[in-house]
């Protein structure tokens, strides 16, 4: 199969965890006889520096080209007082925007070789296994109108949540789609006792759901949702939820798999004439300028988008079961980052990389 794929590294430790997904990626390509093209462009902070603005037009294009887009991470703290056009984040969103991938998909499992690694009781977090689909081209992150106006006493900021049901339906159908294939259940995150939006959101999930007989629905209030995935996240098979509260909530479940480098996630929309979904894959943790080209941050968020991309743009189960058995070998090794706890000696981004094509075969 002939694989394009546009490699945006990013910023701090973005390079780093992006070279070891992009060596197990040609591992896999040339392991299963693919053709494997890859293609680099920039984006936020770097691209900053280099053009002026965190989503070049050269960047925008590539990824609208290739079959797949496989990410990093973006954001510096020089950034921290810009402008938000001029954000390295404004990058990210832009290119969600632009490639119209409008459903998250973050997995949060719980490896039995981990469960020390959380804060959490052993008990409370054993037998995690979930998908977060996250709403992705809606919400408050896009809605208008939005800004900072005035001075002095009279200095305001507005951002608008907004949702159509359109934007409710898509998302809704991804979640129960992903559900038919799990433990068939569906929990529906909302603020529906306070915000009209929310209230949409419930009913337009309702009115969907109905096209699902087979599927369990459940509503949840965001607050407590954020309770329950720490009190007992087994409960959870498919959590469906809008833009910020998928934000928020999601990067909760790092506490539930031992570290946010180890969460991959899948940006995916529409088909493709080819029958391939539009994907941006991408580890869900940040950039992290404080330990970058140290050779000691944790690849596997963004080997695991690999898996993702592998399964999702490109219908190559087998090769993302592949990559996702040596994930779990690597773990049971022991040959971690410092993040994972490891007993022994931490490994380095690199030999995390290695072992992993190793465990491949």
């Amino acid at each position: 199969m002939k694989l394009q794929v546009l490699v945006l590294a990013g910023d701090g430790i973005g390079g780093e965890v992006t070279r070891e997904a992009v060596r197990v990626l040609r591992h896999v390509a040339g392991k299963w006889n693919h053709t494997l093209t890859l293609t680099e462009g920039l984006l936020g902070a770097v691209a900053i520096h280099k053009t002026g603005t965190p989503l070049p037009d050269e960047t925008a294009r590539l990824a609208e080209a290739a079959d797949a887009t496989l990410m990093g991470a973006v954001g510096l703290p020089e950034f921290d007082n810009a402008p938000p056009d001029k954000r390295p984040e404004r990058g990210l969103l832009g290119l969600r925007q632009k490639l119209g991938v409008y459903a998250n998909l973050r997995p949060v499992r719980a490896y039995p070789s981990l469960l020390g690694s959380s804060p959490l009781k052993n008990d409370r977090v054993e037998g995690t296994d979930m998908i977060i689909v996250r709403e992705l081209t809606g919400g408050i992150y896009y809605g208008t109108p939005r800004g900072i106006s005035g001075s002095g006493a009279e200095e305001r900021a507005v951002n608008t949540m907004t949702y159509s049901r359109p934007e409710i339906e898509r998302v809704t159908r991804m979640a129960f789609h992903l559900a038919g294939g799990r433990r068939k259940k569906v929990t529906s995150i909302d603020k529906s006792n306070v915000l009209e939006n929310s209230q949409l959101w419930r009913r337009v999930v309702i009115e969907t759901a109905r096209e699902f007989p087979a599927i369990e629905l459940e509503h949840m209030l965001v607050d407590n949702c954020a309770m329950q995935l720490v009190l007992n996240p087994r409960r959870f098979d498919v959590v469906l939820t809008e833009n910020m509260f998928g934000d928020i909530l999601s990067d909760e479940g790092a506490v539930l798999a031992g570290s946010i480098g180890m969460l991959p996630s899948a940006s995916i929309g529409d088909r493709k004439p080819s029958g391939a979904w539009v994907g941006l894959y991408e580890p869900v943790h940040g950039s992290a300028p404080d330990i970058a080209g140290q050779n000691k941050a944790n690849p596997l968020g963004a080997v695991g988008s690999v898996a993702a991309m592998l399964e999702y743009s490109f219908g190559l189960k087998d090769e993302a079961a592949a990559v996702n058995s040596a994930i779990e070998r690597v773990l049971q090794s022991g040959k971690v980052t410092a993040d994972l706890q490891p007993r022994g000696k931490p490994a380095t981004t690199d030999e995390v990389g290695e072992a992993i094509c190793a465990a491949i075969g």
